[in-house]
């Protein structure tokens, strides 16, 4: 019996090419089962105890159990060795140095350095022994908040919820020297509010008109730590009374800043920096 065989009129070569292909289709289609659909990235919303005051609303402590931790970065600038964001505010710090201004512009979002953590763009030196620190302060955008904060602040680590003391001169004008008497503990300090009638600014010569400090220092000599001031550029001076804080060797010594608003940066700028490995330097 005759057999009869059917020959594709396709050259032989053309089949790797076609089962190629048929593979190739059957991996995307399995691939594409296979993978999760995709969700856009969401920003976190902000909680309610981070929102600023207002109004309406009164900024509270956060939660007890509540921390981030701090992003460490290697990258000295200046006087200072390295940089941290302190507790990982929603958008990212950073910072320049601009060394013929002698300026250290510092961008930062952040709730704020205060209650029992912080969120602030640091930029430090390890250090022991006693300190005197001092900056000129300002802020570029006049329209920030008003509790906003450029600090001089002498740390025990990086952590969030750090033992520190603080210096600050707030958007509106307010002074403080501050401390966080132990690690997760409520910050606590005296807060000075200045003013002067007869002054550029008031309704009347008898209106009250507010006086930011051009210049800020803190000294630590020993357990002490003192506040310096300039108001208008007199030579710095003591301001109020010491506090007391016992902080182990070696600690962290720095300019910072926090915009006070959780998911937003503002800016502020330092000049004029003055680190010194000893007390009575502040100048």
């Amino acid at each position: 019996m005759a057999r009869h065989f059917l020959f594709s009129a396709k050259p032989a070569s053309t089949y790797p090419i076609t089962m190629k292909l048929a593979i190739r289709r059957a991996l995307l289609t399995l691939v594409l089962l296979n993978v999760p659909h995709m969700v856009p990235a969401q920003t976190p919303e902000v909680p309610a105890w981070a929102q600023p005051g207002s109004a309406t609303h009164v900024q509270v402590a956060p939660p007890a159990d509540f921390h981030r931790p701090s992003k460490n970065f290697d990258a000295p600038i200046g006087l200072f060795e390295g940089q941290s964001d302190i507790g990982s505010a929603m958008v990212p710090g950073s910072a320049s140095y601009d060394a013929s201004a002698k300026q250290y512009t510092i961008n930062s979002a952040g709730y704020n350095v205060w209650y029992t953590r912080d969120e602030f763009r640091y930029l430090w030196k390890k250090m022991s022994g006693d300190v005197s620190l001092a900056a000129n302060i300002m802020y570029p955008d006049p329209n920030g908040f008003g509790d906003r904060k450029a600090v001089l602040v002498i740390r025990q680590d990086l952590d969030d919820d750090s033992k520190e003391a603080i210096t600050a001169v707030h958007g509106l004008g307010m002074i403080h020297l501050a401390q966080r008497p132990a690690k997760g503990a409520r910050v606590k300090g005296l807060e000075f509010r200045i003013g002067g009638r007869g002054r550029p600014g008031g309704a009347s010569p008898d209106s009250l008109v507010g006086v930011v400090a051009r210049r800020i220092g803190i000294e630590k000599h020993g357990d002490s730590f003192a506040l310096f001031v300039s108001l208008e550029g007199e030579p710095m001076h003591q301001f109020g009374p010491p506090i007391n804080l016992h902080i182990d060797e070696p600690f962290y010594v720095g300019i910072g800043f926090c915009s006070h608003l959780p998911d937003k940066s503002d800016t502020a700028v330092l000049s004029n920096v003055v680190l010194e490995n000893s007390a009575g330097k502040v100048r």
